[in-house]
């Protein structure tokens, strides 16, 4: 049974870059306390028409395919992962598709937020070994800046995400010092509201916060979107984010180990870790805990924040084109994020 290798990687964040101060004349924040609680100093925002979900992908998944010495028209599967598409359907597989015109293949949109790029990594991989599909681009693109709440209200969201995108191509190769290892995919959906974008939705707990004797006598469509949602700040994300760290310190390190412990290795033996870039002090947890040093440990949220599914992708593709990847190292993906799902990848680059 064949490996899968990453055969091209690609990235795109948007030419906007927002820093912390910029933020400050929209809500009562400081370069200090984002700086403190995240270590963020800037992010990048996309056009607000002229750039979408899908089209960040498209620019992603064009360098990888180039860097992977093929075409579009090679590709035979597309995987997706994004909690930010352009429509609420059909998803940005398709779309990415069509803009890209190439061939009537399947495209599969995977909807595992922070660990989207890694669920759609394994997806993919799964592919390759049964030898079903050739070549598979595997994208992750986040659009944030356009559904956040840009108030004193929102900061404690607001403050942490960016815009971008991140690709890869997925081959077969016979090299066995070469490609994926192994995947780890892990959800617990117990606390799955403390970080939730409740709105727009089909859970329709509005109507009966109403009082309404049934679902009946509620107006069409007001249990979807009403105006009384956007007055009140409900279709905004929501987080706990001190209940969220607590979980991710523990899953993230285990999730990590035990991709290790599969393939018969210890946190000394890595090269890379790429860990999905939530919140810096959540990496910095993590590296101590694993005993890693610096430089085996890649951060870039600093200036793009965090880009959910995007950032596993742009934070390896960054660490390959300076040069702190190279042939034969041992990398590790790992991510944690809302669902709560958590994910890890093994690869020999």
């Amino acid at each position: 049974m064949p490996r899968s290798k990453i055969a091209g990687i690609g990235m795109y964040v948007p030419a906007n870059v927002v820093t912390n101060q910029d933020l400050t004349r929209y809500m009562d924040t400081s370069d200090e306390w984002i700086q403190e609680r995240t270590g963020i100093q800037q992010r990048r925002y996309a056009h607000r028409t002229e750039e979408t979900t899908t089209t960040m992908g498209v620019e992603a998944a064009r360098i990888a395919i180039e860097r992977a010495g093929i075409t579009a028209n090679d590709i035979d599967f597309i995987v997706f992962a994004t909690l930010s598409p352009d429509y609420y359907f059909p998803g940005c597989g398709v779309l990415l598709q069509r803009a890209m015109k190439m061939k009537e293949i399947g495209a599969l949109d995977v909807r595992n937020q922070c660990s989207g790029f890694v669920y759609a990594l394994s997806v993919a991989d799964q592919f390759i070994r049964s030898g079903m599909y050739k070549n598979i681009l595997v994208v992750g693109s986040e659009k944030h800046s356009f559904g956040l709440d840009f108030s004193t209200r929102g900061r404690n969201v607001s403050v942490i995400f960016g815009d971008g995108a991140g690709a890869v191509v997925l081959q077969p190769t016979e090299d066995t010092n070469r490609g994926i290892l192994s995947t780890h995919l892990h959800s617990d959906g117990e606390a799955a509201e403390i970080l939730a974008m409740y709105n727009p939705g089909t859970h329709a707990n509005h109507w009966a916060d109403k009082n309404y004797a049934s679902f009946a006598d509620a107006e069409i469509g007001e249990m979807f979107m009403s105006h009384e949602m956007i007055d009140n700040a409900q279709n905004f994300p929501f987080m706990d984010g001190p209940s969220v760290f607590k979980k991710a310190v523990v899953k993230f390190p285990e999730v990590i180990v035990e991709a290790l412990q599969k393939n018969g290795y210890q946190p000394s033996d890595l090269q890379m870790l790429i860990p999905h870039q939530a919140n810096l002090r959540i990496s910095q947890f993590v590296q101590q805990k694993l005993g890693l040093r610096d430089d085996q440990v890649y951060n870039n949220i600093q200036r793009y924040g965090n880009t959910t599914a995007a950032s596993v992708p742009i934070a390896l593709c960054e660490a390959w084109q300076e040069g702190r990847i190279k042939e034969g190292d041992l990398v590790c993906l790992a991510a944690f994020g809302s669902g709560f799902t958590w994910a890890s990848a093994l690869l020999r680059w």
